[in-house]
């Protein structure tokens, strides 16, 4: 009997231990959160000058620049280079197909799988953001020293292939937990 309460006393411990640990949880301190804010905040200035001078979503310009480096890729290489899930990149290679900036047309060795590219338009369209691109990136580090710029790089690259790598490894159903 002395041991079953005192599991349930170690156990009501860890759980006002538990509860004190997240009332003092500070998001605003969260990486991932801090990193989806900074994103988020840079997306919406990339969007108001991508869409204001040639109206095409962040995600129509992600895919047009992918394209723009690699040449034509399947929608699942779009996916891969981009990190976006396939209906965005389905629903921006729609537009982009509508708006006559992007071909389409079947892969030689799999008929079933569709191979984008750039039209002669959207290669014209993509080399003027370019410099767009370029610029207010510039914009955004001129407050950095070159170091802390380089640093920043290196470190986002680490961090984005750590989480790739734990992505890979808890792959499957995330776990049940409705019940707390």
């Amino acid at each position: 009997m002395q041991r079953l309460s005192s599991d349930r006393e170690s156990a009501g411990g860890q759980e006002r231990a538990a509860a004190d640990d997240a009332r003092d949880f500070a998001l605003e301190d969260f990486l991932p959160y801090r990193l989806s804010v900074a994103a988020n905040r840079i997306s919406r200035l990339f969007a108001r000058r991508y869409s204001a001078a040639f109206g095409i979503s962040i995600a129509e310009w992600r895919v047009m620049a992918v394209l723009g480096r690699f040449g034509t890729l399947s929608p699942g290489g779009i996916t891969e280079r981009t990190a976006m899930d396939k209906v965005k990149v389905s629903r921006a290679a729609a537009r982009l197909a509508a708006a006559g900036l992007l071909s389409s047309e079947p892969d030689a060795a799999d008929g079933r799988v569709r191979r984008f590219g750039l039209t002669p338009r959207g290669v014209r369209l993509h080399a003027a953001i370019v410099p767009i691109a370029r610029a207010m990136e510039a914009e955004l580090t001129a407050g950095m020293s070159a170091a802390d710029w380089e640093a920043l790089r290196r470190l986002l690259g680490a961090v984005a292939e750590h989480a790739g790598k734990l992505e890979a490894k808890h792959e499957g159903p995330p776990p049940d937990m409705r019940g707390l």
